[in-house]
């Protein structure tokens, strides 16, 4: 059975938004100005909360703030690894590596809110996120990452098996910039993971770095 919100992700137009963006790793008193300019690009679909190492108090007070700026874009938010810190903060759901918790506690208390799975380049890790009923998955890494350095490298071959075996959409992570994107998109992806490439570009500024993927 579908869910009605799996409905409402799946019938995008991901030639327009296609961006699955992820906040920097510290969050600073400029973050907030900045977000508001990227998101006015309009091309971001969802914006994943990855902090890693915080207090919940802390977390907290920076997602309420989030939420205002996403809720007027129309921008999908997504919290990592704290599935019942998303339900108290009412995102629109929760992100989950293979280490993070039960998949199976997480879908049951999620209940109608997005969950979405990383099975880096595992095709049993995929059919076992359909099982689960993700309402997408994350390959990769598949180029470098700096937000992830010894992160499990994907290769092509993964995005495209998914693409041709599943219905649910996929999302590319991994070292993800503005000359290798199209590749990932043309082999399967429907939306791409960035974060360095925007909040940590020595050459340009938030808001002109995510003009480089249309």
């Amino acid at each position: 059975m579908v869910r009605g919100l799996r409905k409402r992700v799946c019938g995008l137009n991901p030639l327009k938004r296609f961006v699955y963006l992820i906040s920097p790793s510290k969050i600073n008193k400029s973050f907030y100005i900045d977000l508001d300019k990227v998101l006015s690009f309009n091309n971001v679909k969802f914006f994943q909360l990855r902090l890693k190492n915080k207090k919940r108090n802390k977390i907290l007070k920076i997602a309420y703030k989030i939420k205002k700026i996403l809720t007027k874009h129309k921008v999908k938010f997504i919290l990592n690894d704290d599935f019942l810190l998303a339900n108290k903060i009412k995102a629109d759901g929760c992100h989950m590596g293979q280490l993070d918790g039960s998949f199976l506690n997480a879908r049951k208390k999620l209940n109608y809110k997005i969950l979405g799975i990383t099975c880096h380049n595992s095709k049993s890790n995929v059919k076992n996120a359909i099982k689960l009923k993700a309402d997408y998955i994350a390959l990769g890494s598949f180029f470098k990452s700096k937000l992830k350095p010894k992160a499990i490298k994907a290769d092509l071959r993964i995005l495209k098996w998914a693409r041709k075996k599943i219905k649910i959409k996929i999302v590319a992570i991994g070292g993800i910039n503005n000359k290798n994107f199209k590749k990932l998109i043309k082999n399967g992806a429907n939306y791409i993971a960035i974060s360095s490439f925007i909040w940590d570009n020595p050459k340009l500024k938030p808001e002109l770095a995510i003009r480089e993927f249309k």
